[in-house]
């Protein structure tokens, strides 16, 4: 019987937003989840979305690691699930896909 899909995708699918604002891969930043403790790195979250924008959550307790939103000209970024988020301005044209 074949195993059903997941209904997220990994960390990669963040590389593409947040390439508009890191100079670095930032698949391979590292995290340690403050609830279970298990390390892991972007690329390894898992990713839901994309509308409003895409949310990643730690693959041991699904906890919230990372939000990011796009708009025109600006990508927002939450990370964990407290309140607040960092707003980035975009190069012209960036910004469509998130």
């Amino acid at each position: 019987m074949p195993q059903p899909r997941p209904s997220y995708l990994d960390g990669n699918a963040l590389a593409g937003p947040l390439s508009e604002v890191f100079a670095v891969d930032p698949t391979t930043a590292w995290r340690l989840c403050p609830t279970c403790r298990m390390p892991s790195t972007l690329g390894q979250l898992h990713v839901y979305g994309p509308e409003p924008g895409l949310t990643g959550r730690c693959p041991g307790c699904a906890d919230i690691a990372l939000r990011a939103v796009a708009q025109p000209g600006h990508l927002w970024i939450q990370l964990g699930s407290g309140g607040g988020a960092f707003r980035f301005t975009l190069p012209n044209g960036a910004g469509r896909s998130t």
